[in-house]
């Protein structure tokens, strides 16, 4: 409406396009002009007399790719599995190709209270195993279970995934994928990571581990102690024959990614325990704080 009732704007306007469509029809001129060149540039004829523009091309070929590589580094999702699997692949290509570039997520922590019952009903078989033989017998917190060394202090074991080294932990994962999937045993983590404190600790009692810090795996990220879980309890005993049919599989298993189990020592036969010897590990405190920051780094990508 205004510009039919303005005729000085409509001039302005006609004037301003006037000026306009010659000079951008000059450029797209000159534009057509340059691109008719850069597509002669490409043909053998023309090597000699357009190198120059030819550099041209090899400049945007390379910006080109180079631009694709940003977006593809700064798009690309990073997770946890990708981030842990390119560690792997740098320093355990062995379990790399195990899992086959599939790194497998931990399950969550097992609930407290599940331990805490488990070992209560620990407590109250032997207490009346005892207590039938015992002309006095004591009460159960009192008395002391010779068999029961892999589950000492339980309670208070570190249950976390996050600083169990990636070389172990992967390893000890496909052991819970193979025996749940394979043969219908879901396993719980019952202690992974152990201070050299704790290891002392239990290592005063020989019927528990005869171990001092930084002797034991566990303080490297490289042992775990594990249980069972059946109809929504945790199955820590050894006397249960179904328990104990899950570890003897668990050990062949675990022995088939290259863990050894603890089943097969002789002094004492620990059936939860599995552990990675890695090759040319050198005990000391040093090593143990480079594998278990190793560990919170690849746990921090999550």
């Amino acid at each position: 409406m205004v510009l039919l009732v303005s005729y000085e704007l409509r001039s302005r306007i006609i004037s301003l396009l006037t000026q306009i469509l010659p000079y951008s029809k000059n450029r797209m001129l000159m534009a057509k002009q340059l691109a008719g060149e850069f597509n002669q540039a490409a043909s053998a004829e023309k090597i000699q007399s357009h190198w120059h523009i030819q550099q041209w091309w090899i400049l945007i070929a390379a910006l080109v790719l180079f631009m694709s590589i940003m977006i593809f580094t700064f798009t690309r999702p990073i997770t946890a599995s990708s981030f842990e699997a390119d560690y792997l692949r740098e320093v355990d290509p062995q379990i790399y190709t195990l899992l086959d570039g599939q790194v497998l997520a931990p399950p969550p922590e097992v609930n407290e209270d599940l331990i805490k019952a488990a070992m209560r009903d620990e407590a109250i078989h032997y207490a009346n195993v005892i207590s039938a033989q015992a002309v006095n017998p004591l009460p159960a917190e009192k008395l002391y279970f010779p068999d029961s060394h892999s589950h000492s202090d339980i309670s208070s074991a570190d249950r976390k995934w996050d600083k169990i080294n990636p070389r172990y932990k992967q390893r000890l994962l496909m052991v819970f994928k193979i025996m749940r999937e394979q043969h219908g045993y879901e396993l719980v983590l019952l202690e992974g990571y152990r201070s050299p404190e704790r290891q002392n600790s239990l290592s005063a009692n020989p019927n528990t581990t005869r171990a001092k810090g930084y002797q034991s795996y566990h303080q490297f990220g490289l042992a775990a102690d594990v249980a069972f879980k059946r109809n929504g309890k945790i199955v820590i005993s050894e006397r249960d024959p179904w328990a104990m049919r899950g570890y003897e599989l668990y050990g062949q298993v675990a022995e088939s990614v290259g863990l050894t189990w603890g089943g097969r020592w002789k002094s004492i036969k620990d059936y939860g325990h599995t552990e990675y010897r890695m090759p040319g590990l050198k005990k000391t405190a040093e090593v143990a704080n480079q594998l278990i920051h190793e560990a919170q780094l690849q746990a921090a990508a999550y």
